[in-house]
């Protein structure tokens, strides 16, 4: 019968595997480096949790200053495009608020009032850093009156009535029509045979007739008659209509520019 037996301090190896020896000399326990590393690592999440704080106070106080403070507040109303209607006019349908936060102050409310003037056709409205309203108009250019039988009424471009005048003003012909509006069909050929006569023919005409839109025609200063017809060809009329007026007549009609006739 044979006996093993085993070194002190050994392990019986297991398939022939030889025990390899470690040495812990110059290594920490793991419940030792934790303990080393805790202090920093909430250092480091503390400073992370303060600099979140601040940076959420800081859009916060930010955001109090632009939306509740005067200190970016309006401060001037600046308005730009202003001829016929008063500028004072416009800052008083404008309503801006004084001293309201920038941020705060409704544009598009702003452009509604100054848009209830008379004489403003568009309005546009924006902000001007720091404390700036500027306001541009676009005012109504009128190309005629209209007289309803109880008051007489500037007439744009658009054919809109927009406002009442005490007489006829000069250089403007009267539109001798059954209704004026942008949506009727006979003052949208009538406005449009004016917008293209030239310049130094549209001061003479001083009435426009129209039963409908294919119908217009004006008077000039000194009684003569032009028959325009439709709003179609308008340059190609307007150009032998200069070479008509240069012959002796009472009525000239350019309905159809091909043909013309003076009688």
């Amino acid at each position: 019968m044979t006996t093993t037996r085993q070194r002190p301090g050994r392990r019986p190896s297991r398939r022939g595997v030889q025990p390899v020896a470690r040495s812990r000399r110059g290594r920490r326990p793991e419940e030792a480096r934790r303990r080393t590393a805790d202090p920093v690592s909430r250092r480091r999440a503390l400073r992370r949790r303060w600099v979140a704080l601040l940076s959420v106070l800081t859009v916060v106080g930010l955001g109090y200053i632009l939306f509740f403070t005067s200190l970016l507040g309006v401060r001037s109303v600046e308005v730009t495009g202003a001829r016929s209607v008063p500028v004072e006019q416009i800052r008083s349908a404008a309503a801006v608020p004084e001293r309201r936060a920038m941020f705060r102050v409704d544009t598009d409310a702003i452009a509604d009032r100054v848009a209830t003037l008379p004489g403003v056709a568009t309005v546009d409205v924006s902000r001007s850093w720091p404390s700036t309203i500027e306001i541009a108009v676009t005012e109504r250019t009128p190309v005629g009156y209209y007289n309803t039988g109880e008051a007489l009424y500037l007439v744009d471009t658009g054919g809109v009535v927009y406002k009442e005048i005490p007489e006829p003003p000069a250089g403007l012909p009267e539109f001798k029509l059954a209704a004026v509006g942008p949506d009727d069909p006979t003052t949208r050929s009538v406005t449009s045979v004016l917008g293209a006569l030239p310049e130094q023919l549209r001061p003479r005409v001083r009435q426009v007739r129209a039963e409908s839109p294919g119908s217009v025609e004006f008077t000039l200063a000194g009684g003569k008659v032009v028959r325009w017809g439709d709003a179609e060809q308008n340059d190609r009329k307007a150009k032998v209509l200069g070479a008509l007026l240069t012959r002796k007549g009472k009525v000239y009609d350019v309905s159809s520019p091909e043909l013309p006739t003076v009688s």
